[in-house]
């Protein structure tokens, strides 16, 4: 399983990348305009050369398919690990396969995402999806059991051999991540802070306290004896 950040904060992912946690990055227009991202076209350039040759995901900010086009030729243009990411329908609910299929064409890796069933994920797998993004948290919003969703997508690209991986994104919470992992996931892209409580325990704090009080307490006697 992969750890991707969902993020445009520059400091937040150069923290992580130097933990030794980051396989990749995936952004949007809101997540870039809330850590303060204004011009796309550099942020995606700036995040891009900063954990290069981890991919990054860029959304297009259009749903007319020319427009997609356009779009995703010229953010792929950016960096070679520039991941290009194209809702599964529009807001219409008119399908954007063949957007996807198109830009897998000419060797652009495509990130479909807004997948929100199993029936949206094995169809983007079918055109060749490099990656299909599974929203977690809003499946759950819409009542259905997303890691059942998450495990039946898994399973049947395993079966049939789809290249396509399966991203979960939409974290809520933290025990999302362990659903989402234990439902097969093969990427689940997390924001940062999900990682810092991914990681944390008091009592792995108590832990480490009392050891270093115990290692301080034998040094001294140690001292005292000459050893």
């Amino acid at each position: 399983m992969e750890i991707f950040l969902d993020s445009a904060n520059m400091s937040e992912i150069g923290r992580w990348l130097d933990e030794g946690l980051v396989d990749g990055v995936t952004t949007n227009p809101s997540i870039m305009l809330a850590d303060g991202v204004y011009d796309l076209t550099l942020g995606a350039r700036q995040i891009a050369k900063l954990i290069h040759p981890l991919p990054l995901s860029v959304e297009v900010t259009t749903d007319d398919p020319d427009e997609m086009l356009r779009q995703g030729r010229t953010l792929a243009g950016i960096a070679e690990n520039i991941v290009v990411k194209i809702p599964v329908i529009d807001r219409s609910g008119n399908p954007c396969l063949r957007v996807v299929r198109t830009l897998e064409t000419e060797g652009i890796r495509v990130n479909v995402t807004a997948c929100l069933s199993f029936g949206q994920a094995a169809m983007a797998a079918k055109v060749g999806a490099t990656y299909v993004s599974l929203f977690a948290g809003r499946i759950s919003d819409e009542g259905h059991d997303a890691s059942a969703v998450i495990r039946a997508t898994a399973e049947w690209l395993a079966y049939w051999g789809y290249p396509s991986r399966i991203i979960v994104g939409s974290i809520r919470q933290v025990f999302d991540v362990q659903a989402a992992a234990l439902a097969r996931a093969h990427v689940i892209t997390v924001p940062p802070a999900f990682l810092g409580k991914l990681l944390d325990h008091r009592y792995s704090r108590d832990t480490v306290r009392g050891f270093l009080d115990d290692g301080r307490k034998a040094l001294s006697k140690m001292e005292a004896a000459g050893v």
